[in-house]
């Protein structure tokens, strides 16, 4: 009996449309990495309390949430090439006005430019990733999406190197006197006003630039023949999509599943630095071990996109999130550099999580695939409550990282039983996936 020919993951029809639309996933995650640094480089330069500077989050998150319905809402009436030229439009647009927002110094201005640009982010998340799903046979299209999505953390990497070397480096507001209190709270009114102006356009300036790169593609974009898919490209109602996709027991636990993986994400990213803070590291030598973590999760997509040519995807899911959960019980009952090499070991397993979930809660889905993607896409917002709520568990002893101890660690250390629940929910969802959704894989 002749061996049965594999399933191309892709075309060679397609090819150029796939690079230019995985290409966009590491123009997305540079927008992602680049700002998040830029919470502490507001409050700095602006004066902003926790509360104030946490709104560029908030923004952030906030665009996201707002945009991903009406993203494939429009999808649904025109294409997924005009809903990317729209994601891109929205995009440059955002960061463009970070020039003028810079000119006023009003902070925000600043939080519109962000909350516009991430309407863009909404739109082409919304629509790039059902796009790439369609490019093929759904027999690939978890590894494809995979595939694509390794190119994410590169972009994220080089908008956290760009955000440490040009952005953070160069800030007059991070001067420090020799006994380590900042410069900038002792000078005087006219000399803070000069400082601030520099700073801004410090800030300002890589958005500009991106802005320009981001019409670059939007140009190529419109000018090269995309494919369609008139199954996926098909105009459905939107309540009665809505209504299928809600009886389908797969894709709300993938919903449910996203969301905590995203908070999970969030918090094992952003608390990295107290943890490391709480044993003695800088920030300034933590974001080495931030970079670290973005090169394991790189290393991760890739190792997890071979394997899913050999394991199933619910399995794979299932597998990678007890590994993320053993490294997070390390990370807890284990304080000091042992803790917090766990700590950046957990991204290898967080690495596939985002478009494996992704994948099998769309599968199958045909023409509501366009709703599902948004409502994948809002659970995004779990990166905007989860980190929250672990704040609230290291301000239980006072405003320090070790001011109690909790079942015998620090409550930095304690605060990360959140991504574990987060982690046994994914895995809980990886295990029905191969168990009772799709039992013959």
């Amino acid at each position: 009996m002749a061996n049965q020919t594999p399933t191309p993951l892709l075309k060679r029809s397609v090819l150029v449309p796939f690079i230019l639309i995985t290409s966009l996933f590491a123009l997305w995650g540079f927008a992602n990495d680049i700002t998040n640094p830029m919470v502490s480089a507001f409050k700095k330069v602006l004066e902003l309390d926790n509360f104030q500077a946490s709104l560029v989050q908030l923004a952030f998150y906030g665009g996201y949430f707002t945009m991903a319905l009406p993203a494939a809402i429009f999808v649904n009436r025109y294409s997924y090439k005009k809903g990317i030229l729209l994601g891109l439009a929205l995009y440059a647009v955002g960061a463009l006005l970070f020039y003028p927002a810079a000119a006023y110094e009003e902070f925000g201005f600043f939080l519109a430019a962000l909350y516009i640009l991430t309407f863009g982010l909404a739109f082409l998340e919304t629509t790039a990733n059902p796009y790439i799903l369609s490019m093929g046979s759904e027999e690939t299209a978890t590894r494809r999406l995979n595939l694509a999505q390794a190119f994410n953390p590169i972009g994220a990497l080089l908008g956290l190197l760009v955000a440490q070397k040009f952005i953070l480096a160069s800030l007059q507001s991070d001067d420090l006197l020799p006994n380590g209190a900042p410069v900038y709270g002792t000078l005087s009114e006219t000399a803070k006003e000069l400082v601030r102006t520099s700073d801004l356009a410090v800030i300002r300036n890589p958005y500009v630039i991106l802005g320009l790169v981001v019409i670059a593609f939007f140009v190529v974009i419109a000018l090269i023949k995309m494919p369609r898919n008139e199954r996926q490209e098909g105009k459905v109602v939107v309540s009665e999509s809505i209504k299928r996709l809600f009886k389908s027991k797969k894709f709300v636990g993938g919903v449910v599943a996203q969301a905590f993986y995203v908070g999970a994400q969030i918090m094992c990213w952003t608390y990295l630095y107290q943890y490391a803070e709480s044993f003695g590291i800088t920030n300034e030598k933590a974001v080495n071990f931030g970079i670290a973590a973005l090169v394991i999760f790189l290393t991760g997509r890739w190792v997890g996109t071979a394997l899913l040519r050999i394991i199933s995807s619910g399995k794979l899911l299932f597998i990678f999130a007890i590994g993320a959960s053993i490294f997070t019980l390390i990370t807890i009952f284990v304080p000091g550099m042992v803790g917090l090499i766990a700590l950046v070991g957990i991204s290898f397993f967080m690495s596939i999580m985002f478009p494996t979930i992704y994948g099998i809660a769309l599968e199958g889905q045909g023409d509501d695939s366009k709703f599902g993607a948004a409502f994948l896409v809002m659970a995004i917002v779990g990166g905007a409550l989860m980190p929250t709520l672990q704040g609230l568990i290291l301000d239980l002893g006072g405003t320090g990282y070790t001011d109690i101890s909790i079942l015998g660690v620090p409550e930095v250390n304690f605060s990360f039983v959140l991504p574990l629940l987060c982690f046994i929910l994914v895995g809980i969802y990886g295990r029905n996936v191969y168990t009772i959704y799709n039992p013959t894989l």
